[in-house]
């Protein structure tokens, strides 16, 4: 059985040694490949239904039906196909594991944020339950996104085929671009979570994102153009328009989450060298303390060495001194 780290050793400020964080990495790790695990046999159960998902968009848009090289609409065409014997295996294996890695996605984003929460605030661990539940939603978007776009790119890229050549495209060739797309598209979603997660961890503050705007905005236009295999400005706007957008509502919650915070600490935002603001409010006086009219009598004035008669001066001194 897997045993938490910190269930061995509590803190309320989630200090830990190295060794026990490096045992939580290891058990946060194994549980999310557990996951993974168990959801990629379920999906080999139901591989000709992901198959047809999967292959539905690309021969609607751009395959070949019986055996002619051009489409209805005149525009090339392509035929999938398979070209060893371990090819099915193989092909079968990649998209049981795809879809054990999308499906699985709540999980193994709540270990990975389950692993860094601790260093929150204890008030901000809630926050570990909301990650992992906006997290799934926004990769499988971003896969979505990639799968939805990918038959128009696939029309861009068989358009610049002679005519009368049939294209014969190989189903692993084409697996791995559908993966490598989602999982590219999947990641790029998780940058406004990324964020918001330096920003609450005290890294990076939301003023401090709001001033990288225009770098982010080419940042993320040219890694669209790199993402997008076909290279056209259609699919490289639909992947950089939606994750500008994300950026800024990252930038917006890092704003609120800063003004929250710095309610009870108005020198949060002070540089390190910067003196912060004294006050110089003038405070009541609280009620005078009485002074009692008795005074006790010195040593050299106990002993009658004073002034005179009924005098509490010693020669010519208020005390002995």
């Amino acid at each position: 059985m897997l045993k938490s780290a910190r269930k061995q050793e509590k803190d309320d400020e989630g200090r830990m040694p190295l060794l026990d964080h490096l045992r939580e990495l290891r058990n946060r790790l194994l549980k999310a490949v557990l996951a993974i695990v168990v959801v990629t046999i379920v999906a080999a159960f139901f591989q000709k239904d992901i198959y047809d998902f999967l292959l539905r968009p690309l021969l609607e848009s751009v395959g070949c039906k019986d055996g002619v090289v051009v489409a209805v609409n005149g525009k090339p065409c392509a035929l999938l196909k398979t070209n060893t014997l371990l090819a099915p295996f193989t092909n079968a294996l990649k998209v049981a594991l795809m879809s054990g890695v999308l499906l699985a996605t709540p999980v193994w984003l709540y270990q990975l944020w389950a692993f860094v929460a601790p260093g929150l605030h204890q008030g901000e661990k809630r926050y570990a339950y909301a990650f992992a539940v906006v997290g799934a939603p926004l990769f499988l978007s971003g896969g979505y996104l990639a799968y939805a776009i990918l038959p128009q790119t696939a029309e861009i890229m068989l358009g610049f085929s002679p005519e009368n050549v049939q294209n014969q495209i190989e189903l692993d060739s084409y697996l791995d671009l559908l993966v490598r797309m989602v999982i590219v598209f999947g990641i790029a979603f998780e940058l406004p979570l990324l964020l918001i997660a330096l920003n609450m961890t005290g890294v990076v503050t939301g003023k401090r994102m709001l001033g990288w705007w225009r770098g982010m905005i080419v940042g993320l236009t040219a890694f669209a153009a790199i993402a997008t295999p076909g290279g056209e400005p259609v699919s490289m706007l639909l992947l950089a328009g939606p994750l500008a957008v994300l950026y800024f509502i990252a930038v917006g919650f890092s704003l609120l989450n800063d003004k929250r915070r710095n309610r009870n600490n108005p020198d949060a935002e002070l540089s390190d060298d910067e003196a912060s603001d004294l006050d110089l409010t003038p405070e009541p006086i609280g009620s005078i303390e009485s002074v009692s009219g008795s005074r006790p009598a010195l040593p050299g004035q106990a002993s009658g060495e004073a002034d005179g008669p009924g005098s509490h001066r010693l020669n010519g001194y208020d005390d002995i001194t």
